[in-house]
């Protein structure tokens, strides 16, 4: 690119905001939009099971960089709870392992039990999960049949509220931190309750800022890569962070910023920020230094 050529193919850098199909792996979306946008850097920032839909973040050109922190972002799903029976794998895709009557459970109980997950939780993953144990994936030793050891990982439940009941079966909203398992959420309550639970839908809503209203179908997106209409579905990538502080960069401090160097900052900002142009262009993401009360240019995405 150096000889001054202008290729479109590497300026584009943004997100899509994908409404992910039930029966497709996140992996299987991000092929879709390489493909589509013939841009090869692209990556989702969460996995979605192939059985759960909703909102999947895509990060497409050098917005691939920002990944460690789009996906780090608050989640929020709608979950469907079977109560009653338990699987190996807290999913219906698994085998069940037992199955016990739900006629006493009454709606009290349940939202009683409920709410009892909500704040800062000890939660151990699903045995059939990617989470890795001693460098291989924990689902791959579960179905070879090993017992599967995993540490619990403490996570934020900010919100759980009973959207229907309707037993066996309970709607669930759930807001929690990045690295929750809603699979685990319904196995530990159905444990909590004494009749086993497992997960038998689950629709993300919401991840980082984005929600389903920000998400195109992509049904919708695969008729708009075939008549090159797709454009209009990409976010640029400062709005991925939108919920950090932007500070606007003069020409003089972009230089500064490119070459490494740190910049005087107004103090009342906060830990991290987004660094833009004057037309509102992400230039940097930079942490605030609290000794010299300067940023600290972390990623720099204008060379």
């Amino acid at each position: 690119m150096g000889n001054g050529e202008f290729d479109l193919k590497n300026a584009i850098s943004g997100v899509l905001v994908v409404d992910k199909p039930v029966g497709l792996t996140s992996h299987d979306v991000v092929q879709v939009v390489r493909k589509g946008t013939n841009i090869k850097r692209a990556g989702h920032t969460g996995t979605l099971d192939p059985r759960a839909s909703g909102v999947l973040v895509i990060l497409v050109g050098p917005a691939v960089r920002l990944s460690e922190y789009v996906s780090a972002s608050d989640k929020r799903y709608q979950a469907v709870i079977r109560l009653g029976a338990s699987t190996d794998t807290y999913d219906a895709e698994g085998r069940i392992t037992r199955t016990v009557p739900v006629d006493h459970i009454t709606e009290e109980m349940f939202e009683k039990e409920l709410q009892g997950f909500v704040g800062e939780i000890e939660q151990v993953p699903p045995p059939f999960s990617a989470v890795k144990v001693k460098g291989r994936k924990a689902y791959e030793m579960a179905r070879e049949g090993e017992e599967v050891e995993l540490a619990p990982r403490r996570i934020h439940v900010y919100h759980l509220e009973l959207l229907e009941w309707a037993p066996p079966e309970a709607v669930i909203d759930v807001y929690c931190s990045s690295g929750t398992y809603v699979r685990s959420l319904a196995h530990d309550l159905g444990e909590k309750m004494g009749v086993g639970a497992h997960l038998v839908g689950l629709r993300r809503t919401k991840s980082g800022r984005f929600t389903l209203r920000d998400a195109v179908p992509l049904r919708k997106l695969r008729e708009a890569f075939e008549d090159g209409s797709w454009y209009q579905y990409l976010i640029p990538a400062a709005e991925a962070l939108s919920e950090w502080p932007a500070v606007e960069l003069t020409v003089e401090q972009m230089d500064l910023i490119r070459h490494g160097h740190r910049i005087p900052a107004d103090v009342s900002e906060g830990k991290m920020a987004r660094g833009i142009n004057e037309q509102g262009e992400l230039v940097a993401l930079m942490e605030f230094v609290p000794e010299s009360g300067e940023w600290q240019p972390k990623k720099v995405f204008f060379s």
